[in-house]
């Protein structure tokens, strides 16, 4: 009977756990909210145009142009791309601070699904690339959530079990896709919840 280990990696998803977007409402209303918020995320994860772009396979502009005719959106290529820069707002407030208070005996490491638009943003421009040890980004890795692949490359990089990883993630595809690999995988929307889930799991106290 195997063993459950202890918690060595708190892994931080980081548009909608540490990072606000804007990109859910705006994408709504151009598709005239004929699909929710949760099966626009759907679409978005398992979109090829997304994928090709979020895992460094494609430029800015074929990525704008593909989404557009993909999902109807009544934009043009520059308007896309204009909107699409902005989509990370900054962070929520608390979120340095929560990452702070993770011991440091814990790997803090981040896994995101982002793209050569938002990745310098949020690591220079809201400086969330000195306040992590590892950061693992879809369009650096070419492994993209939810895919098993992307989980099996943390756990190797960091050379701990799938068990030993506490990951949080506002997208219940991804945290079903961990839980699916063993991690110990936690749904959370914004810093109040994931400072909860953090608590829980005995990372952090109140």
């Amino acid at each position: 009977m195997s063993r459950k280990h202890q918690i060595r990696v708190v892994l931080f998803d980081l548009g909608g756990v540490l990072v606000e977007l804007s990109g859910v409402p705006t994408m709504l209303a151009w598709m005239s909210n004929r699909v929710s918020s949760e099966e626009l995320w759907k679409m978005w994860l398992t979109s090829p145009v997304v994928r090709a772009f979020e895992t460094g396979r494609a430029t800015p502009e074929w990525f704008a142009d593909q989404l557009i005719v993909e999902m109807g959106l009544p934009v043009g290529t520059p308007q896309l791309l204009d909107e699409f820069a902005r989509w990370p707002r900054g962070l929520f407030p608390g979120a340095l601070d929560l990452i702070g208070r993770v011991p440091r005996r814990y790997t803090r490491a981040t896994l995101s699904n982002s793209n050569a638009l938002h990745w310098p943003r949020m690591m220079e421009e809201m400086q969330l690339a000195e306040a992590f040890d590892q950061h693992f980004a879809s369009h650096l890795m070419g492994k993209i959530k939810p895919d098993e692949e992307v989980f099996q490359h943390v756990t190797d990089t960091l050379n701990c079990a799938a068990d030993e990883v506490l990951f949080l993630d506002d997208s219940k595809l991804n945290v079903e896709a961990a839980q699916a690999v063993g991690m110990n995988a936690v749904q959370v929307k914004g810093v109040t919840a994931a400072e909860q889930a953090l608590i829980e799991a005995g990372v952090i106290e109140n």
